[in-house]
């Protein structure tokens, strides 16, 4: 099969192509070692990287974390490295591509996996893309975390929340995820929650506009002060303390969020003591006729 001028195309391509120093460029894995990483540049000659030039990150490992087959965008540090490779810098080219990988991120909510590789003052590090990203200790957990340094080396899941290229400042959160999943679970028990149910809480806290009762399993629910009471209150505090157990019932979870009322039960107690109040009422009227007829049937001696 005769061999045509496609056959050749990326050589040809390759021969007239121009490489100079400051460009940004990619390239194919071919090897790793512990002192470089060589890349196939689709180039008349190799492209080698220096480990000391592929991350800013101190714990970058190049054997475990670089591997054949990964493509590199890296810029040319020299065209000519003495021995007729071109020589790259992956840390130079991060510099300049990072920060837009990390705007991206922030636009999008991405979720990342990181490594805490370092303890600061009223937070931690770690390395997203070769930039240092600091974690501030209120954003570790769903609470502030005083003892940052139990957090050393662990893997977290984490959102970019602010990029300033300008001040290369990287913030990143874990607490943003955990809030999620956290609400998350939250409305799902709030769905499984069924409208009527009866439960027994305890009321956490006193506002203007009703309490709070917390149901227990994370769950708290608003008693209006128009479901305290049948008689009408000025404010929660006149019947209700913090602390106090209390009956409640669900009457609806719209929104994910519990409506309580006290009222309903009370009324309930109420219609239960009218109908005993009545049929009290017609056992004892039945009482009366029945003793009124026997005496009727009976004649006294005149």
């Amino acid at each position: 099969m005769a061999e045509t001028m496609e056959d050749y195309k990326e050589e040809l391509e390759a021969s007239f192509r121009k490489i100079k120093e400051g460009d940004i460029i990619s390239g194919t894995v071919i090897d790793v070692t512990e002192e470089e990483v060589t890349l196939d540049l689709k180039y008349y000659t190799q492209g080698i990287i220096k480990v000391e030039d592929l991350s800013n990150d101190p714990g970058f490992n190049a054997l475990e974390e670089v591997h054949p087959g990964d493509v590199i965008e890296a810029t040319v540090v020299k065209t000519d490295d003495g021995e007729g490779n071109i020589q790259l810098s992956k840390k130079e080219a991060n510099d300049v591509l990072a920060w837009e990988k990390l705007n991206q991120y922030l636009e999008e909510g991405t979720e990342l996996s990181v490594k805490v590789a370092g303890i600061v003052p009223s937070g931690v590090v770690a390395y997203l893309e070769g930039i240092r990203g600091f974690i501030p200790a209120s954003q570790l957990a769903l609470s502030y975390v005083e003892a940052t340094e139990e957090w050393l080396g662990r893997e977290l899941l984490v959102r970019v929340i602010t990029v300033e290229e300008s001040k290369k400042k990287l913030v990143l959160s874990s607490k943003v995820i955990l809030r999620e999943k956290q609400q998350e679970e939250h409305d799902r028990k709030v769905a499984r929650m069924v409208p009527g149910s009866v439960l027994e809480g305890t009321v956490e806290s006193l506002m203007p506009y009703g309490v709070f009762v917390d149901l227990g399993d994370g769950i708290s629910g608003l008693v209006h002060i128009s479901q305290i009471s049948h008689r009408r209150i000025g404010k929660p505090s006149e019947v209700l303390s913090t602390g106090q157990k209390v009956k409640v019932k669900v009457l609806n979870t719209n929104d994910n969020k519990v409506s309580l009322s006290m009222k309903a039960l009370e009324e309930e107690m109420i219609d239960v003591d009218k109908t005993e109040e009545v049929e009290e009422y017609i056992s004892h009227e039945s009482a009366s006729t029945s003793l009124g007829d026997l005496l009727a049937g009976i004649k006294l001696p005149q």
